[in-house]
């Protein structure tokens, strides 16, 4: 069975069987979203709906896009999964167990296997890049000064950046402030990345030093990325599996780089432009081979 039909197979299966509320459960999935929504009250009175009963499933190991237009709900549902956001209905399960059943302390707790990215980087400025990779170490509270220095060697030179680890964000090029974030994030040891545009500040050379620093991070850590955008070559780049949002919604479902008679059913227009940038680079490869055997 492959990713997709895995993830189209789970997810129905949480609508069919939900689990008890607080139940941990036990399966091949990283993160599990059951039919989760989120609304807000405006200054008029309204309510806008800003995620409508999502169910989603995202495998272990997986590199998973999460892409829409502006107002999506997309950055919205990121925000659910590590509960910075509470789901007016619906439950989230990551590594099995339900965050939106957890309490303060033990959201805290859970909290630390989940590394979050941010758009602007989020570093703390008048910190050196060591302090900035310690943070949540030393939040936490749980390991000694050894452990900490050593963790925060160890993520630097996962990231490329031990040499500027007496460095201040300042110093530091857009491309750097992201990797130090990454460091950051993976400090802990989490099993998942949760990304929120972490490439749409920045140069597409610089694009491309992140995308593969996180595509290293998930094949040398095994840590599972969800990463929210609305760059669809950052998707083409780095993602082997995507949800297309529309309106709150997950409108379709695939993995990138099918090719299959199956492309031609897709509902969105991302999710069509997709598939033309999938065929293209079949096309590309195969005119790449073809002039290697000529050579």
């Amino acid at each position: 069975m492959n990713t997709l039909t895995a993830s189209a197979t789970a997810a129905a299966a949480v609508a069919a069987n939900p689990s008890p509320p607080g139940a941990s459960v036990s399966s091949p999935e990283a993160i599990r979203l059951d039919r989760v929504s989120k609304s807000y009250r405006l200054p008029n009175g309204t309510s806008f709906e800003a995620v409508k009963n999502v169910s989603l499933a995202v495998p272990q190991g997986d590199i998973f896009g999460l892409i829409g237009t502006s107002g999506a709900g997309k950055s919205t549902l990121l925000r659910l999964i590590n509960r910075l956001e509470h789901p007016d209905a619906g439950r989230v399960f990551v590594g099995g167990r339900e965050i939106t059943a957890l309490g303060k302390q033990e959201l805290r707790v859970a909290r630390q296997s989940m590394g979050m990215i941010f758009q602007q980087f989020n570093l703390l400025q008048n910190a050196t890049v060591f302090d900035n990779v310690a943070f949540p170490l030393r939040i936490h509270g749980q390991a000694s000064p050894g452990d900490v220095f050593r963790r925060v060697r160890e993520c630097l030179d996962l990231v490329g950046l031990l040499d500027k680890i007496d460095s201040h964000p300042a110093q530091l090029s857009g491309g750097q402030k992201q990797r130090v974030a990454i460091a950051r994030a993976l400090a802990p040891r989490p099993d998942v990345l949760l990304c929120d545009e972490p490439t749409s500040a920045l140069d597409s050379e610089t694009t491309r030093s992140v995308l593969d620093t996180l595509r290293d991070v998930n094949q040398r850590l095994g840590v599972t990325v969800l990463i929210v955008t609305h760059e669809l070559a950052v998707v083409r780049a780095l993602c082997r599996t995507v949800a297309v949002m529309d309106g709150g919604e997950v409108a379709e479902q695939f993995a990138v780089d099918d090719t299959g008679p199956g492309r031609e059913r897709r509902v969105t227009a991302l999710g069509r432009e997709l598939a033309r940038m999938a065929v293209y680079a079949d096309v590309q490869n195969d005119l790449e081979r073809l002039d290697a055997a000529l050579a």
